[in-house]
Formats: C-alpha cells, sequence, structure tokens
C-alpha cells in the first residue's frame, strides 16, 4: 500500500454529562482523528489522546506534533506492506504510543478494505457479540451514584465498574453494593492510591468485587505486587502495561492476575494481540478498556476484544453512553443480554458521516505527497 495522503483532524464532541475521575472532570472530549488514502481507498484512526496529560503524558497537542514532524512524514509516500512494517519504519522513534496507535488503526482500516475482510476477521476474533459493562463516574454523593447505577442496570448493563479517589471510595461502594448485592461489580482508581493506603484496599477486599483497577502509581510493579498478596480480589493494571514485556514482567511478579488492554496505550492493535495472546497462554483473563471513543476507535475496540481471552465485560458501552451524535455509523447500540455486535463491515465496519465530522472539527491538516 503506497500512501498518498494523510489528513489530520482534531475534535471536540460534548459528552453527555460530565465524567469525573481522580484527574479531574471532564465536559468534552478531545481527539485526533486520522484519515489515510492510498489508491482510491480511505482508512480511519482514532488517536485517544485527551486534552490534558491526565491518563497519560500525551495530549491532543503532543500528539498532534509527534504525528504532523514524524510519524505522517515517514509513512507519506512510502510502500507500506503491513501493520509490522508501519512499526518498523518508526523504529528510530521512542513513546507516544497514543499516537503510534490512532495513524496504526487507520492502516488496519484500509488494509481491510483492501483485503475485503472485517478487522475482527484479520485480528482471529471468535465471536459475534461482545459482553460490555459500564463506567460510572465519581459522582456528588454516594446516593447520586446509586442512583446512576440504577439508571444503568436499568438499561441493560450487567457489569458496573464506578470510578474512586481518596475520600470517595469505601463509602461509595458500600452503598452500591447494598443496593445491588449480586451486581458484578468493580472500581477504578487509576492510579490515585500509595501502599500507605493499604486499609481502603482491605476494606474494599469485602464488597466481592470483580477487581481492582490500577490503584497505585502507574510506573511501580513492584508495590502493585505488595499489595496484591494482601487482598483476595484481583488487582487489574491499565496505565501500567505499556507493551507485552510489561505484561510479562507484571505477572512474574503478581503485580496484577488480571489485564486491561487498550490498544492506544500499547501503541495499537497489533501489540495488543501480543499482550492478549500472552495472557490467554498464561490464563490469564483480559477486557478491552475505553477512552470514551467515537464510533471509528469504538469499532475497533470490539474487533479486538473478539478474541477469546477477553473474558471479561470491556468498558465499550453503546454509543449513545457519552454521545447524542457520533462521527461514525452505524452507532452501536446494547442488546438485551448485556452484549455489542461486533462489526462485520471491512476494515472497522463503520463508515464517518462527514458532516458530523466537520461540526466538530477544530483544526485540520492534509498532507500530501
Amino acid at each position: 500500500m503506497k500512501i498518498e495522503v494523510i489528513e489530520l483532524r482534531h475534535v471536540r464532541m460534548r459528552l453527555r454529562e460530565p465524567f469525573e475521575t481522580s484527574f479531574g472532570v471532564e465536559l468534552d472530549r478531545d481527539c485526533l482523528i486520522l484519515r489515510v488514502d492510498c489508491e482510491g481507498m480511505t482508512g480511519w484512526g482514532e488517536c485517544v489522546a485527551g486534552i490534558t496529560p491526565g491518563y497519560s503524558y500525551e495530549t491532543t497537542k503532543t500528539a498532534w506534533h509527534i504525528l504532523s514532524e514524524f510519524y505522517i512524514p515517514t509513512v507519506l509516500g512510502r510502500e507500506v506492506a503491513d501493520v509490522e512494517d508501519y512499526h518498523r519504519g518508526l523504529g528510530a522513534f521512542k513513546g507516544h504510543n497514543l499516537a503510534r496507535a490512532g495513524l496504526e488503526m487507520a492502516l488496519w482500516d484500509l488494509m481491510g478494505k483492501v483485503q475485503g475482510k472485517s478487522l475482527t476477521t484479520i485480528l482471529g476474533g471468535v465471536v459475534e457479540r461482545v459482553p460490555v459493562g459500564v463506567s460510572i463516574g465519581i459522582q456528588q454523593d454516594p446516593s447520586a451514584l446509586v442512583d446512576a447505577v440504577g439508571r444503568y442496570v436499568e438499561a441493560g448493563y450487567r457489569r458496573v465498574k464506578i470510578k474512586i479517589k481518596p475520600g470517595r471510595d469505601v463509602f461509595e461502594v458500600e452503598a452500591v453494593r447494598k443496593s445491588f448485592p449480586d451486581l458484578p461489580l468493580q472500581v477504578d482508581a487509576n492510579s490515585a492510591y500509595t501502599l500507605e493506603d493499604v486499609a481502603v484496599f482491605e476494606e474494599l477486599d469485602n464488597q466481592q468485587l470483580l477487581l481492582i483497577e490500577q490503584p497505585l502509581a502507574e510506573d511501580d510493579l513492584i508495590d502493585h505486587s505488595r499489595l496484591q498478596a494482601r487482598l483476595q480480589t484481583p488487582i487489574c493494571l491499565d496505565e501500567s502495561i505499556l507493551s507485552a514485556r510489561h505484561a510479562r514482567q507484571a505477572l512474574e511478579i503478581d503485580a496484577c492476575r488480571v489485564i486491561n488492554i487498550k490498544a492506544g496505550r500499547v501503541s495499537g492493535l497489533l501489540e495488543g494481540l501480543a499482550v492478549h495472546d500472552l495472557c490467554y497462554e498464561a490464563g490469564v483473563p483480559v477486557w478491552c478498556g475505553g477512552m470514551l471513543e467515537t464510533g471509528i476507535g469504538r469499532a475497533a475496540n470490539l474487533a479486538l476484544a473478539s478474541l477469546p481471552g477477553f473474558t471479561l465485560p470491556g468498558d465499550i458501552s453503546a454509543s449513545d453512553r457519552y454521545y447524542a451524535e457520533d462521527i461514525a455509523e452505524p452507532r452501536f447500540t446494547l442488546n438485551p443480554d448485556s452484549t455489542i455486535d461486533v462489526p462485520t463491515g471491512s476494515g472497522l465496519g463503520v463508515e464517518v458521516v462527514s458532516d458530523a465530522l466537520d461540526r466538530v472539527t477544530l483544526h485540520r491538516e492534509v498532507y500530501k505527497l
């Protein structure tokens, strides 16, 4: 495939409701959308870097810089045989996984269209529907959280994840568990705690949680191992796992017993496959995390989550969970059994709606030969 044109857009989409985590409150979701043209075909990708360096050091501005100054010039006008070839071409550059993954996603979409195959087929997916849950941000108080959980359970979600931070943890979880004693429930701390907070997690250990996600610092596998040794509830790592190598090291020292795979975080679907395969062989469950994606990134997540090792519900959710209007069709809807259908069209299996994309575009650049 000879890459002829690459378009880069910074978009901003208003969330249906504020989404609060330990990083802060989001009213809008910023990301970068990429379009790659080759021989009359187009591939779409989504770089999930946000407006602030909260989840990652990468932001929309840093990702734009890295893509426009380094990654796009490396790819543009070049014959790219496959995704492995793309990553070899970027071998001289370090870091910036979210930027790498956004451009990689567009190449997967393009490759699928060239081959006339769906992304799930190319990746080796084995299911037509993916079990999903919903992620709920920090609410005003425990009562408001219980109400929010109730609304999503009523909507059909059978697994709920709630965000926690110091001072907003045990009481919230206890309130939800009391109201929903049989609900599959997990919590996500987004690295907000230290080992000095072990008492908090020992209390949460009594709440029959599916897992406790990323309780400690993203660069600290040792302390996660020490914390896991004191808990029955599995620790799940997210921000700590940037590659299959990190996943192997975490499992070797029992720093976690579940891994959340986000393609963006690990530099793309190719490395996401490697993390999946490592965990699948080791019998370690994985699930697909979410980054408030548009329909473009959501389609890629569903294809990834169709692999056999994804045995826990993902944070993918229906299109209308976060946005009144999406930029891609068809929109994804929740089935009665708390699943979402995996796209079967060629490539990602979605089409970008030009008018909707234009309405949310803040800045656009086109790179040609």
